[in-house]
């Protein structure tokens, strides 16, 4: 991205694939940046979360904020006190991993007025052209206009992570590309980085602008 903000917001539609971009993006911000943390706003406790990275942020040197019950089979929709450090302590960079949709943007709300008044943040969608309700631009403004309202706050930039997890090719990829310019040009919101798997980024490499190679985490696929 061309100007790097304290806070990266990821949100989208469940299945988006923003988890997997959230932890990738804690890993190349590390590379940069010597305070770096992880915090998963996703109170609704899904198949996927950071928590599942926990061992590899630690040796990174990443640090992680989430729920008390992520990783459990107690479904309490709380965020952790610490969660706070996000907004009062200026000298972390921060990536945040919003739940799905409308539902989970609503924790961020609880964030939104310190977000906006220090106003050092990225609000990014993460968009998949190969999920059943986000099939073409109409639908996927649909679900930005949702979470925004939820929130309280716009989106600035798109990331395209459009995949078919493990069947994804560099064609599927490249036949995304379309649709996410189709998402730009209807929300007036830029696309700022096209993911593909790591295996996949030499053949696709020039072809596609602003390319960002994805780790795939242990425990899920591409897309989660």
């Amino acid at each position: 991205m061309k100007e790097q903000k304290r806070l990266t917001i990821l949100c989208g539609h469940y299945g988006s694939g923003k988890t997997n971009v959230a932890v990738n993006l804690a890993y190349a911000l590390k590379q940069q940046y010597e305070r770096v943390t992880i915090a998963d706003l996703d109170i609704v406790n899904p198949y996927f979360r950071t928590k599942d990275s926990s061992d590899d942020f630690a040796a990174r040197g990443i640090g992680l904020i989430c729920s008390e019950y992520a990783n459990s089979n107690v479904d309490i929709p709380a965020l952790p006190p610490e969660m706070y450090a996000v907004t009062d302590d200026t000298s972390l960079t921060v990536v945040l991993d919003i739940g799905g949709d409308d539902r989970g943007a609503l924790a961020l709300g609880r964030l939104a007025p310190k977000i906006l008044e220090e106003n050092d943040y990225a609000m990014l969608m993460v968009i998949n052209r190969y999920r059943p309700l986000t099939p073409d631009a109409p639908s996927t403004y649909e679900v930005m206009q949702e979470i925004e309202q939820a929130c309280g706050i716009r989106f600035t930039g798109l990331i395209n992570n459009s995949n078919l997890g493990a069947e994804t090719t560099a064609q599927h990829v490249l036949d995304s590309v379309a649709y996410a310019r189709e998402v730009e040009a209807l929300t007036g919101v830029p696309l700022v980085l096209t993911t593909v798997r790591q295996d996949l980024y030499a053949e696709l490499e020039g072809k596609v602008p602003a390319l960002f190679g994805l780790e795939l985490q242990a425990k899920i696929g591409f897309s989660c």
